[in-house]
């Protein structure tokens, strides 16, 4: 990943706008990219422009001093130019962009921020001052590598890639968030994250979760919690339902920071692979994920206490929302090897 352009000015830049990604996976794999900004331009006033559901993650866990949130106002034409007027004001010196739509390069060409960089994506190349080169080898690379290697090739400072989140974590307020949700605080708290934002060929079978937590009850004294998004508030129910072990249901029912404290407190999260499992692998809690249309080799969690549950099926990665065949790379998963990987990880806890 090169880039065709000159690497950024290192004077004269003292306001930083940087267009974050949407997703909350992707947020967290962002967070040594914005460590890197932070390292090169360690006087500047960064400023993160992102979507609500991700705003929690650059304002509590990032190296940013500021949040502009992109409200749903500004997802259309008329917002786009809103956007870019209230964004002029602001002065900004430069511009880099995490996110890869052609929209983000747009918004900072009409804000008349004189430096506006990122990758080449969805031919915004023109629109950017400073351009970096995406390969095709997108797909053989992780995700936080992609946009490291982005800043890397704009100038910045070299930085870890390994995400301590729970450095980033103040244990009162994290234990005031468990007492808040959990009444028996006196088991070890196991995390659940049923659910998947890209569609149900990343999401186990919500019935193969249940089984899975009654296996761990009937095993372990431990409290199972049930976490995601409002839109797994259904699935989570059904895992709730299907199981005879006491299940308490937090699906939709927290906010990202309260979820992001509550995973800080288990000793074990099994998530599909959704923006959960990256938070839970950033704290560097045990994490097993499961991994069916996607590609753990890109979107494996990160930290050093993460398991990959993965059944080697000749479509697998297929990207896909929905699976148009016979989703062999999630009826292959039996409950027997999730539960194989709990008895290995809570072992050595």
């Amino acid at each position: 990943m090169l880039s065709k352009n000159k690497t950024l000015p290192q004077k004269n830049i003292t306001k930083i706008l940087i267009r974050g990604t949407n997703w909350i996976g992707d947020a967290i794999m962002t967070l040594p990219a914005v460590e890197s900004i932070r390292a090169t331009f360690p006087r500047a006033h960064i400023v993160v422009l992102a979507k609500p559901a991700v705003a929690d993650i650059y304002k509590y866990f990032s190296t940013a001093n500021e949040v502009i949130i992109y409200k749903n106002k500004f997802d259309n034409a008329f917002g786009v130019f809103l956007l870019a007027k209230l964004l002029r004001k602001r002065n900004f010196d430069a511009a880099i962009l995490l996110q890869n739509a052609i929209e983000a390069a747009i918004i900072t060409l009409f804000a008349r921020i004189p430096i506006r960089a990122g990758y080449d994506s969805d031919g915004r190349g023109i629109f950017l001052t400073h351009s970096v080169r995406r390969t095709r080898e997108i797909r053989k690379v992780h995700q936080i590598d992609y946009y490291l290697e982005m800043v890397k090739a704009l100038g910045c400072a070299s930085v870890s890639k390994i995400i301590h989140l729970e450095t980033k974590i103040n244990r009162a307020d994290a234990q005031a968030v468990l007492e808040k949700y959990i009444p028996d605080r006196q088991k070890a708290v196991i995390g659940i994250a049923p659910g998947a934002t890209y569609g149900p060929a990343k999401r186990w079978f919500p019935e193969r979760f249940a089984a899975l937590a009654d296996k761990i009850a009937d095993t372990y004294s431990c409290q199972i919690i049930l976490l995601g998004g409002k839109s797994d508030q259904l699935v989570a129910e059904e895992v709730k339902n299907n199981s005879r072990t006491k299940l308490i249901n937090l699906a939709g029912q927290t906010t990202l920071q309260e979820a992001i404290y509550l995973i800080s407190q288990c000793h074990l999260f099994i998530s599909n692979d959704s923006g959960l499992m990256h938070v839970a692998g950033a704290l560097n809690i045990p994490t097993i994920a499961i991994f069916g249309s996607t590609n753990p080799v890109t979107t494996a969690p990160a930290g050093y206490q993460s398991v990959i549950v993965r059944k080697d099926v000749p479509c697998s990665p297929c990207f896909k929302t929905k699976c148009p065949t016979d989703f062999n790379c999630m009826k292959l998963i039996s409950v027997e090897d999730v539960f194989a990987a709990v008895q290995n990880i809570l072992k050595k806890v």
